[in-house]
């Protein structure tokens, strides 16, 4: 999973300039049928009762964080497309992108299809 702009350069600024930064106290999981990338794009789900989904994450220990408890985005109630990215935002809607990642292997969502994360499967690592 890699940072986007927006938030290296909020963590370059915190860090080596002494400029405040607030992380959000919740952040969200959506869902991309796009690539993301950097610049925190993408087309995101949206409409068919799709949300996004807060996720909790454990302390980090050598450089990574993981996903606390499984997390589960509503049942489709319609056609998601093929989802092929995941991001990391600061707000449930609009925000800001935080990370980005490709899936390892896309999945469609029909109508009555649900997608979700288990426990410990979504991983961010700093390197």
């Amino acid at each position: 999973m890699a940072f986007t702009t927006f938030l290296r350069n909020e963590l370059l600024d915190h860090a080596f300039r002494n400029a405040a930064y607030t992380p959000p106290s919740t952040v969200y999981i959506g869902l991309y049928t796009s690539a993301t990338g950097a610049g925190g794009t993408g087309t995101e789900v949206s409409g068919n009762g799709y949300t996004r989904k807060a996720m909790a994450f454990d302390a980090s220990v050598s450089g990574a964080i993981d996903n606390t408890a499984s997390v589960e985005f509503p049942t489709a109630t319609g056609s998601w497309g093929t989802i092929t990215h995941t991001a990391v935002l600061d707000a449930a809607t609009s925000g800001n992108m935080l990370a980005e990642t490709a899936l390892t292997a896309s999945k469609t969502v029909a109508s009555g299809d649900v997608f979700r994360f288990q426990a410990g499967e979504f991983d961010i690592t700093l390197t």
